[in-house]
């Protein structure tokens, strides 16, 4: 399989890829599981420099852990707790610099240091969000939060 990482372009333009292989995957399939589970494995295999990406949806009040790439994670999440839950009841995306400097933290993986979560959401019902890892603070800037939420959208959409 063509390794999206090895590609040299602009980081735009490696989105562009990116979700143009997104789209070719889950288009047309109906389960969402096997979509996020795509997704995920195709984060896992694009993104450097992560050490988790996958998702967690609702289930009723909280937040249930769903497909992903990396180590075991935490199972369960109240909204409001974490960077997952604070960007599952507020909304919008919550992305961390310095994951030991946020109030509330789960350290679900000791090595994680900067954490982006984008939250899922179509027709205003929240599904879940998108959470990325990684092992360096301050791995996520203000472009990767833009190109993962339009990642976001366009897996959400087909969901």
């Amino acid at each position: 399989m063509f390794q999206l990482q090895e590609y040299k372009g602009s980081k735009e333009e490696q989105f562009a890829l990116a979700t143009a292989q997104l789209i070719a995957l889950v288009e047309g399939e109906s389960s969402r599981i096997a979509n996020l589970a795509n997704a995920s494995a195709l984060l896992g295999q694009f993104l450097k420099e992560i050490n988790w990406a996958g998702f967690y949806l609702m289930e009723g009040d909280q937040l249930v852990l769903g497909p992903f790439q990396g180590l075991p994670a935490c199972v369960r999440i109240p909204l409001g707790r974490g960077v997952c839950g604070t960007a599952a009841l507020q909304r919008r995306t919550v992305r961390v610099d310095d994951v030991e400097q946020f109030p509330g933290h789960i350290a679900c993986d000791a090595a994680s240091r900067s954490e982006i979560v984008i939250p899922m959401i179509k027709y205003g019902e929240l599904l879940g969000v998108l959470d990325i890892d990684s092992p360096l603070k301050n791995r996520f800037d203000e472009e990767d939060e833009r190109l993962l939420e339009q990642f976001t959208a366009e897996l959400v959409k087909r969901l």
